[in-house]
């Protein structure tokens, strides 16, 4: 049975141009056997482009939140006020309803969800944290968290901070609450992820180390927009190296990163707003 991956909201526009866009990201997993939304952008734009997509939200089964930055998960309350709380559960790692914050010279500024445990629990959402290094949510399709981490170069940019509830003081944010979804096709798995601040290699060593299975192809941010030349170039050849045969990077993973993938093979894309790939099952 075919699988579609479709991005529902990314920062950049395809040839669809009555979509909306935004600085954030979104993608839609249909397999056949189950429905799965994968963040949910900074807004209800994506609700606003899967009606232009022709695609019903109102059978989503699982919602996944990669982590809790505002540009993942602001579209999550638009999504409850349309669709209720029945039908779906809510996942997402531990520590993800943790305050979040960008550091900016003296100042501090907000960039978390704009929903917490008690707005949940009042709607009445399934909400599941993420404890095992690998959860199974549908036949072939997991969640995935807490990443292995050796690779040097991938430090979490120190200006990310977090702020425990009734606390005063600020600590570095490790991004222990990023999650992927990873996908399991006849061709190899497919990973998707939000902003890979645990570092991408490592979230990939990761999983191959799970699941003893190649990586066909990797969906969605990177992370490699403040990266310097030679990691990237680095992260990029180890993508190659990998074998990966289908490069569908975007959101923040920077122009090189891109401009890079695409020069490899004509198979790679920027998963723009309203792209889709249809994979074997």
């Amino acid at each position: 049975m075919p699988i579609h991956i479709t991005t529902l909201i990314e920062n950049s526009l395809g040839e669809h141009t009555g979509l909306k866009t935004e600085h954030g990201l979104s993608f839609l997993v249909e397999t056949g056997e189950t429905t799965v939304l994968f963040d949910v952008g900074r807004s209800d734009a994506f609700l606003h482009n899967a009606k232009k997509l022709c695609k019903d939200l109102s059978n989503v089964q699982h919602v996944v939140l990669s982590h809790g930055h505002y540009d993942h998960t602001g579209g999550f309350r638009p999504f409850v006020e349309l669709y209720g709380s029945e039908g779906y559960t809510l996942w997402t790692g531990k520590g993800f309803l943790t305050g979040k914050y960008g550091k900016f010279n003296a100042s501090y500024q907000y960039l978390g969800n704009d929903f917490n445990e008690d707005y949940l629990v009042r709607n009445g959402v399934s909400h599941h944290t993420v404890t095992k290094k690998h959860t199974q949510i549908a036949p072939g399709v997991w969640v995935v968290s807490d990443f292995s981490r050796t690779h040097a170069q991938e430090v979490p940019n120190p200006r990310f901070v977090k702020l425990e509830e009734g606390s005063m003081d600020f600590s570095a944010d490790d991004f222990s609450d990023e999650v992927m979804l990873v996908i399991e096709t006849k061709r190899g798995l497919v990973p998707i992820v939000g902003c890979a601040h645990p570092g991408i290699l490592n979230m990939l060593d990761s999983i191959e180390e799970s699941f003893g299975q190649p990586i066909y192809a990797l969906l969605g941010g990177t992370h490699l927009v403040e990266a310097d030349e030679k990691r990237t170039q680095d992260t990029l050849s180890d993508f190659f190296e990998r074998g990966i045969a289908l490069l569908g990077i975007s959101h923040c993973s920077g122009e090189r990163a891109v401009e890079l993938a695409l020069a490899h093979s004509h198979s790679n894309f920027l998963s723009c707003t309203g792209s889709t790939i249809i994979l074997e099952g």
